[in-house]
């Protein structure tokens, strides 16, 4: 804050002065402006009016709860949350409870550090930098930071934690009194003890033991524990599950005589959602189409303040792995009288609606009913029964319920073509186990592509429609709700979208607004392209992450105004909330959204989006350490892979087959340095121009596989691609390295002055250095 001795006269300033304080001061509470102006009465009143115009105006912005900045501007310091990491390896944090003209900024590394993973809290300072805001961090504030996953490492002198997080540098050393019990291989948390010790590992006391490196699934456990995934039920919480009763017709329409079926992955332990169509008979309506969406009454049974309810909110969401699931509600739920089995009765919230022959909605109305379902299918299966080849289950429900599902759908296609939600490809693997008796106790059987069927595409769009019933409904009942919002790309990504486009004379106009038309147009154009993996990678680059908001801003990815998650109350949180609102806005029960949950909505929505982003991230980690594993045996191989990410320390690579990604360092790209060209996404030698690209196909072998820690790190065996003869002439002179480079000149050229302290001389690899950051 300024000096008293240089506050201005007091009184009340014109909103320029304002924002001018508030651009030096970088942000302040009204208090704090009041006070330095020397503000009281009615012009503390006048100030809060003003501060809310100019917020109207855009022209300042909120930081944190209280204070304000100028709109687009950052605190000197505050604390973050990491967001996002780039194509290029680069992370990327948002200052908390900011509004949404806080910009992002990057996060600079620190060697003195540890560096931090995304979904971390941080404080950080905040300054502009040449290419924008960079934030450089103070320290890590996430809870468990004093805390270790790792695996033991036994010698004859001392006992050893290692850790699992390819981040952390904390090696612990295990005092021999904790050591006897413990085997070298073993899993363990442990906690770093506080102490003097200035070198040397630090040391730590063994707080669980979790199992052991080799076990086949540890991978799993691994991730549950270094994301802190919420595991199990209390005794309670099972207690409660377990003390529900069969749904009755009492409060419900019978829904049982409508054929609703499931279609769910073979795997599927749980099933929340049926559906069925049929022609509408209403001749104002020729050729249109009704569409039935069933989904699980959740809320009758996880009701609002129970033990139950509070535990699903604090997991938020269930967290799948190859392995195993980590459940939102306990098994007799979401299994039991939550999952709509085959021939059962079950208590349903249903969405009828109706569509005309082009696919258009004209109107929907919610049910809380009593349904049975008379089929339970895979994808797999529909498909091949829609395909001509049925089987027992399959053949005598063709006429009556697959072939008009399937003419719906085909209907509701044209109105989903017209919307022009974004078509961006992605290619999804699938880890298959082996059964317990093989491989020593179930390793991994397999890694195959996920296949994409009509049959997803079918279910996908009728739970799209089905949630935007729900926001709709709820929007005309004036009852608020949590939306699943995903904001339009920022002006930046579209910017350097732009950029790299340029470098593969694909023209983007920088003002050209980014709508999902325009991003499919450039898809379409380039599906069939040498460029189409890449521009269908840096297109997912550039758009924003959904989340979860009790405020709308519509969902940019679907091109919809409104949408709400409302379909899998069983396995996330923020759809049982939309199943209460629904309740209580058409009066359906006494179990719907209280005023309560009402005033919670904006805590309950990021707890919800910090959840999911919690299990993204354990799954991520857990897919990236059972592909390790898989491939530990095939160190030495050769595979075929893209370049997938540029960073200025090396390129990672996706590998074909597996979709398994690595590191190639970039020390070990060749004899000369290598520099990071941020606009072309590319690695280009300083001496001849030669460069390493995004989305190129290359060959490489693999030099480290490491289960423990899910890394891979590969050798590249292509060569570079040829300068490009567009780019500036390549740069000679003091990093020089020998190869067909210049004559080295001075005193790193052969024969030229010694080196002191007996190092030894510059040049070949032991030069190369890992390029800087631009």
């Amino acid at each position: 804050m300024t000096k008293s001795s240089n506050r201005p006269p007091a009184g009340l300033p014109d909103k320029d002065t304002l924002v001018a304080f508030l651009r030096e001061a970088g942000s302040a509470e009204k208090t704090d402006i009041a006070r330095h102006f020397g503000l009281k009465g009615g012009d503390r009143r006048a100030l809060r009016e003003m501060i809310r115009e100019l917020e109207a105006e855009g022209r300042l912005g909120k930081r944190g709860r209280k204070s304000f900045s100028e709109a687009g501007a950052l605190p000197p310091v505050g604390v973050a949350d990491v967001i996002e990491r780039d194509g290029d390896g680069e992370l990327y944090v948002r200052l908390v409870e900011a509004s949404p003209d806080a910009p992002r900024a990057i996060l600079m590394p620190d060697k003195s550090k540890a560096a931090p993973g995304l979904g971390d809290r941080v404080l950080v300072k905040f300054q502009r930098g040449a290419e924008g805001w960079e934030a450089r961090l103070i320290k890590k504030l996430d809870v468990g930071s004093n805390r270790v996953l790792g695996v033991i490492r036994k010698s004859a002198r001392e006992t050893r934690v290692e850790p699992v997080d390819r981040r952390s540098k904390d090696v612990l050393l295990v005092p021999q009194a904790q050591s006897g019990d413990l085997r070298d291989g073993d899993l363990v948390l442990a906690a770093i003890e506080k102490g003097d010790q200035r070198y040397g590992p630090k040391r730590g006391k063994i707080l669980e033991h979790i199992g052991k490196e080799d076990d086949p699934r540890a991978a799993s456990l691994i991730a549950i524990h270094a994301h802190g995934v919420p595991t199990g039920f209390s005794e309670a919480v099972e207690r409660e599950a377990e003390d529900q009763a069969l749904p009755t017709l009492k409060g419900r329409e019978d829904l049982r005589e409508v054929p609703f079926i499931t279609i769910d992955p073979a795997d599927a332990r749980d099933h929340d959602d049926a559906v069925y169509a049929a022609r509408d008979e209403d001749p104002k309506n020729e050729g249109g189409w009704i569409v039935w969406v069933a989904i699980a009454d959740v809320a009758a049974y996880v009701r609002p303040g129970s033990q139950l309810d509070r535990e699903a909110r604090d997991k938020g969401n269930s967290t799948y792995f190859p392995d195993r699931v980590e459940p939102m509600l306990p098994e007799v739920l979401s299994n039991g009288l939550c999952s709509l089995k085959e021939g059962e009765n079950r208590a349903c919230l249903a969405v009828r609606m109706v569509f005309n022959k082009d696919g258009r909605k004209t109107g929907h109305r919610f049910v809380r009913g009593l349904m049975r379902s008379h089929a339970k299918l895979s994808y797999e299966q529909a498909q091949a029964a829609i395909d001509g080849q049925t089987d027992d289950t399959t053949g005598p429900i063709m006429e009556a319920i697959l072939y008009p599902l399937w003419n719906a759908y085909h209907a509701m296609l044209k109105g989903r073509l017209k919307r022009s939600p974004l078509q961006i490809e992605s290619a999804e693997r699938r880890i298959r186990m082996a059964p317990a008796n093989e491989q020593g106790g179930g390793g991994i059987a397999s890694i195959e592509k996920r296949a994409s069927l009509e049959a997803h595409r079918l279910i996908e769009e009728m739970m799209i429609q089905a949630n935007v019933c729900a926001a709709e409904t709820l929007e005309q009942k004036k009852t608020p709700l949590i939306y699943r919002v995903h904001d339009t790309p920022s002006q930046e990504k579209i910017f350097n979208l732009a950029d790299f486009l340029s470098t593969i004379g694909k023209p983007w106009n920088k003002g050209e607004p980014g709508t999902t038309k325009r991003f499919n147009k450039l898809l379409d154009e380039t599906r069939d392209t040498e460029h189409a993996d890449v521009v269908n990678e840096v297109v997912l680059r550039s758009q924003m992450q959904a989340i979860y908001s009790p405020e709308n801003i519509g969902h940019f990815g679907l091109n919809l105004d409104r949408y709400a998650h409302f379909t899998s109350p069983i396995r996330r949180y923020s759809d049982l909330i939309v199943h209460r609102g629904l309740i209580r806005a058409l009066g359906l029960g006494k179990d719907g959204l209280t005023d309560r949950e009402i005033a919670e909505l904006p805590a309950i929505a990021e707890g919800v989006t910090m959840t999911e982003r919690r299990s993204m991230a354990a799954e991520r980690d857990a897919m990236d350490r059972y592909i390790a594993a898989y491939l530990e045996e095939h160190v030495g191989a050769t595979f075929a892979g893209r370049i997938t990410g540029v960073t200025r320390f090396g390129l990672f690579i996706r590998l074909e087959d597996t979709g398994a990604d690595g590191l190639v360092p970039v020390s070990t790209l060749g004899s000369e340095y290598f520099t990071h060209d941020d606009r072309a996404h590319a690695l280009v030698g300083e001496r001849t121009g030669k460069r390493f690209t995004l989305g190129r196909m290359v060959e490489v072998k693999l030099r480290e596989a490491t289960p423990v820690t899910g890394g891979l790190v590969f050798e590249m065996l292509s060569e570079p691609e040829p300068r490009d003869p567009n780019a500036p002439a390549p740069r000679y002179g003091i990093r020089g390295r020998g190869g067909d480079g210049p004559p080295m000149r001075g005193k790193n050229r052969p024969g030229g002055p010694k080196p002191r302290n007996g190092s030894k001389p510059s040049g070949g690899l032991r030069g190369v250095r890992k390029g800087k950051r631009k």
